[in-house]
């Protein structure tokens, strides 16, 4: 099982935010069950609020976090999702790198650690999200 873990849920772990004991409860359950990874949009997000690249592979190595690219194929699929999504009337505050998580895991994990935000059901109907306290 590959769970692909969403900023959100790493932004809350690091800053140490109230729920954070559950968070790491549920991170131990699902590397139980097989893999946590990141993709490059959320290295780079979260990779932002440390000051070396060293700093932050050290911290991610702890909560025992790999790193899985986005394959041209799931970038492809992010686009085009993305593209059906303006098309439907769709606002500009939900951008690429949000369906590039998405579709990352669609076709690369299992599953996706993170906030439900509506859209990644309503455009990635096939991707299990689960939310951050839940199992």
């Amino acid at each position: 099982m590959i769970t692909a873990v969403d900023s959100s849920v790493l932004l809350a772990i690091f800053k140490g935010e109230p729920h954070v004991d559950r968070l790491i409860a549920q991170l131990e359950i699902f590397l139980s069950a097989g893999r946590l990874v990141i993709c490059d949009v959320v290295a780079a997000e979260v990779g932002a609020f440390f000051d070396t690249h060293q700093e932050f592979a050290s911290k991610l190595e702890a909560l025992d976090i790999g790193y899985s690219p986005i394959e041209f194929k799931s970038a492809h699929h992010a686009g085009r999702i993305h593209r059906e999504y303006r098309k439907r009337g769709g606002g500009r505050e939900t951008m690429v790198p949000d369906f590039l998580i998405a579709s990352h895991a669609a076709n690369q994990a299992d599953q996706l650690w993170a906030s439900d935000r509506g859209y990644f059901r309503a455009y990635f109907r096939s991707l299990k999200v689960v939310v951050p306290g839940q199992t």
